[in-house]
């Protein structure tokens, strides 16, 4: 088993990517949600996890759960093999790895598994996402119907925009 943690505000098709992806690779993957209170998240926890479940009911073999603490933790509570982590650029690379190997510190039995970011969401970050739609630009391209209307609403943008 496999877990994708990670705090998902919003949800992206870059992510959807990297979940569709790994649950090829193994029988069973758990879209974590970090509940981290240090954080000011556009959705509540509560609301990422029903937006990810939305976005992935067509993959009967995903789960998703929320955590508090260290990932490696809660990958050794629910008996996870393998932390799935998605890359994007360079200096991705470079900060999961440094948590890779503080994970291997913690937990020899867990393994960190890279997958590289499909070519059309290397640009792409929940952040990214957030500030378009700030400034009233679509975002209809960047995550699922569902989440894009939720993110619009939270900038009082209620239609798509032209």
């Amino acid at each position: 088993m496999a877990i994708y943690p990670g705090s998902f505000d919003p949800i992206t098709l870059g992510h959807l990517d990297i979940i569709e992806r790994g649950s090829k690779l193994f029988e069973r993957v758990v879209v974590a949600v970090l509940r981290n209170p240090s954080k000011t998240p556009l959705f509540t926890v509560e609301q990422r996890l029903c937006q990810i479940r939305t976005a992935t009911k067509h993959l009967p073999q995903v789960e998703v759960d929320s955590f508090d603490g260290l990932t490696i933790t809660y990958a050794n509570l629910i008996g996870a093999q393998v932390l799935l982590r998605g890359l994007r650029v360079m200096s991705d690379f470079e900060k999961e790895l440094q948590m890779a190997h503080t994970n291997k510190t913690l937990s020899t039995d867990i393994e960190t598994v890279f997958l590289a970011t499909s070519t059309e969401y290397g640009f792409l970050s929940s952040s990214i996402v957030k500030e378009i739609a700030r400034f009233n630009g679509s975002i209809d391209h960047l995550v699922s119907p569902h989440v894009a209307s939720e993110i619009y609403q939270c900038y009082n943008n209620p239609t798509t925009p032209l």
